[in-house]
């Protein structure tokens, strides 16, 4: 019985592999800054073929047209003869009668290298971007390199990872071969292939189990100035508390992080943040970063993005669970994707001990205040579906601001409506019960399907007012039912180039103020033509130096309104001036402090929302 049992295995692996569509990813020979690649089909249903690269993936909220990276790329038949095509954007390419089509060759370039340079297209997200150094790192978010035939998505893909000996593939895959120089991972799709990614280095990572979720955390320092193991402790607490936090709606008994640390000799990137799968997550943050910074960006940033297993990983509508990567449609519910997501990563630090009272409410604070940069009466449920449209990109940042407010406000009303007994994360445990990974939600429904769970008609109200509305929403409100209250206060007006000043990043390399694509602008950098891509190298020919930041800084505060100003910038490294009158935002500074004297009921309630207890 057991020679059999082996001879059906092999016949099973000879038959899934002659069935699936094998992908080799050559991390060996790379030749000037590009990998190969190269697809081999199984046998063609149609002789009229399109093969695509992803115009965007799930968990991005941009168009990033990933075929843009690829050059080079060829079509074989069965016989080792090329086929004609015709490339019909920068993702598709279209074959006619290509029944025999074999195998498809390509070259990647990555889009890390790309990032500085958006004078023909918006820079690729870094956690969601590629990164080929060549003995040094290699980011493999797999959308970047691997490809799909319309019609195929659901056919197994064979992954074969060619590597140098030396090096190790921080990923959630399991390897099935045990050779040094290759990797070798089925994947039942290629949904599943664009949500795992895998980060190739010198081996520095480390692996823990934590909450009875078995944990491997990767990391390329470029300078050697960290190791896995300094993050250990910090990571572990999080998980744990993370896992106490969504109890049974938690079920991942793996979870891969990789940390790309950028810095040194590397490509300059300013996108930092993390882009969530089901079991892993790409993470990328700059070197230059003290630990301390590093762990609250992991507490806060990765936190986010593994709470995302929940929503919209497992619980999501049509639109995500049938993702069309070449021509996607959006759904209405970012306020629930990414708004409740990060509202979670806020709210299980509170609940779970990490930080004080005071601490989450400084937090909410903040979103408050960020919100207003934002347009306020604009419905987030019409953002949301059209967040692919220029005239609405620039309000996305707006879903971990005003969206996490949406969700903290509904946990209230719904803890205000049952006596303290519901909370949103009941409501999103009754919803991911209900549907799940393999049963999406119909997306003009979910309002119906959250009053079907909670039993409150006043959900719907709530969103057909906040959240599908124009209304403002009332935070006053909604605090005050749990005993905070907000206090008003004017500022001097300040002079800076964004709304949020907080949002400024440092391009270490060319010693330059850097921001965000989406920061909303200072009417004195509109005024000016000033770009959120543009790189601030001086002002008044002051320039800006890390080890005496606040320098400038200083300087920027003597600025009086209608003052002549002359800002330096780098734009698609080009050195420019901008000149203008100087135009000081004024401000009104909202804080959030508990009540001296709140009601009995205020402050039961206020328990019960900071604890997470009945």
């Amino acid at each position: 019985m057991k020679k059999i049992a082996l001879s059906l295995g092999i016949l099973a692996t000879f038959w899934l592999n002659a069935q699936s569509i094998k992908t080799t990813i050559d991390l060996v020979n790379v030749k000037n800054d590009k990998v190969a690649v190269t697809m081999e089909f199984p046998k063609m249903k149609s002789g009229d073929v399109k093969f695509h690269f992803p115009k965007t993936v799930p968990g991005t909220y941009s168009v990033d047209d990933y075929g843009r990276f690829v050059e080079g790329i060829k079509f074989f038949d069965n016989k080792g003869k090329e086929i004609a095509f015709t490339k019909v954007n920068d993702n598709t390419y279209s074959l006619k009668n290509a029944q025999n089509l074999s195998k498809v060759t390509y070259l990647v370039n990555d889009s890390f290298d790309d990032e500085m340079d958006t004078s023909k297209h918006k820079a690729v997200f870094s956690p969601s971007g590629t990164d080929i150094e060549e003995g040094k790192v290699y980011l493999i978010n797999t959308h970047g390199f691997i490809g799909y035939i319309d019609n195929m998505q659901d056919v197994p893909y064979q992954l074969i990872i060619q590597k140098p000996t030396d090096f190790y593939g921080t990923t959630a895959l399991v390897d099935q071969d045990k050779s040094e120089s290759t990797d070798t991972f089925t994947l039942a799709n290629y949904a599943k292939v664009t949500d795992s990614p895998l980060m190739y280095t010198k081996p520095d990572y480390i692996t823990f189990n934590a909450g009875g979720m078995d944990l491997v955390l990767g990391v390329y320092s470029p300078t050697g100035k960290y190791k896995a193991a300094d993050f250990k402790d910090n990571l572990e607490k999080m998980v744990i508390a993370q896992k106490k936090f969504l109890g049974d709606m938690n079920t991942n008994k793996k979870y891969a992080i990789m940390l790309y640390l950028s810095g040194g000799e590397g490509p300059q990137i300013k996108g930092f943040g993390a882009l969530e799968h089901h079991e892993s997550t790409s993470v990328v943050l700059p070197e230059m970063m003290p630990k301390e910074a590093i762990d609250k960006t992991i507490t806060d940033v990765v936190s986010h993005e593994f709470f995302h297993t929940v929503n919209p990983l497992k619980t999501h509508s049509e639109e995500i669970h049938y993702f069309d990567y070449a021509d996607p449609k959006m759904s209405q519910h970012l306020w629930m994707y990414e708004g409740g997501t990060e509202y979670f990563a806020n709210l299980f630090q509170i609940q779970e001990g990490l930080i004080t009272k005071n601490e989450f409410l400084q937090r909410m604070s903040e979103k408050i205040a960020n919100s207003k940069n934002y347009n306020d009466t604009m419905p987030f449920t019409v953002m949301s579906k059209n967040v692919l449209k220029d005239e609405y990109k620039d309000q996305y940042r707006n879903v971990y601001e005003k969206g996490a407010l949406l969700a903290m406000c509904l946990d209230i009303e719904l803890r205000k409506l049952s006596n303290g007994e519901m909370g949103y994360r009941d409501m999103i445990r009754k919803l991911s019960q209900r549907f799940g990974e393999n049963k999406p939600f119909k997306d003009d429904q979910l309002v119906d399907e959250l009053v079907a769970v909670t039993g409150y008609p006043q959900v719907k109200d709530f969103y057909n007012k906040y959240i599908a509305g124009s209304e403002p929403t009332p935070y006053e409100k909604y605090l005050s039912m749990v005993g905070v209250e907000i206090k008003k206060q004017e500022t001097p007006p300040i002079f800076w180039f964004i709304k949020d000043p907080n949002q400024t990043g440092y391009n270490d390399k060319n010693n330059t103020f850097v921001f965000d694509e989406s920061s909303a602008l200072s009417p004195f950098a509109k005024s000016i033509g000033f770009k959120a891509t543009d790189e601030v190298v001086a002002l008044d020919g002051k320039t800006i130096n890390i080890q005496n930041v606040q320098a400038f800084i200083d300087y920027s505060k003597t600025i009086k309104e209608g003052q002549n100003v002359t800002v330096t910038i780098l734009r698609n490294n080009t050195k420019m001036e901008l000149k203008g009158k100087a135009i000081l935002d004024k401000m009104t500074m909202e804080s959030l402090q508990f009540k001296s004297s709140p009601t009995a009921e205020e402050q039961k309630l206020q328990n019960q929302w900071l604890t997470g207890k009945k």
